[in-house]
């Protein structure tokens, strides 16, 4: 597991220009980016679905049932809140974006409820 960490005042800066996001939210997110990306076969840039697509399979691969209950402490409740991050990294120069990335493409990417209660691969025999 890669685990990527911020010094201190970064994430200071980044809680103070957005307080409704724990600190975690922000390392999380980076390492969900850094999983994506991972499984690229070449370099590229990632869009904004790819990305909650790739927060919404770690946070269930590493809090399982947990993972919205997670999310929501650290203040994450929707996709868009995501694209919020992502662009609060990208104002501190932790990420860059490209010309065309716009936060309203994390908007309704998918429903917290359904994609972390109803459709939670429970067991794997169904």
């Amino acid at each position: 597991m890669v685990e990527l960490q911020f010094a201190d005042e970064v994430l200071a800066r980044l809680q103070e220009r957005n307080p409704r996001f724990h600190p975690k939210a922000y390392v999380f997110l980076l390492a969900a980016l850094h999983r994506v990306m991972e499984g690229l076969e070449e370099p590229r840039h990632i869009s904004g679905r790819e990305l909650a697509e790739g927060v919404r399979t770690l946070a269930i691969e590493r809090f399982g049932p947990m993972a919205r209950t997670v999310l929501e402490y650290w203040g994450i409740h929707a996709t868009e809140d995501l694209g919020d991050i992502v662009f609060a990294l990208v104002e501190c120069g932790i990420l860059i974006k490209q010309e065309e990335d716009r936060r309203e493409d994390f908007e309704d990417v998918f429903d917290f409820e359904e994609a972390f209660e109803q459709n939670y691969p429970w067991c794997s025999d169904r």
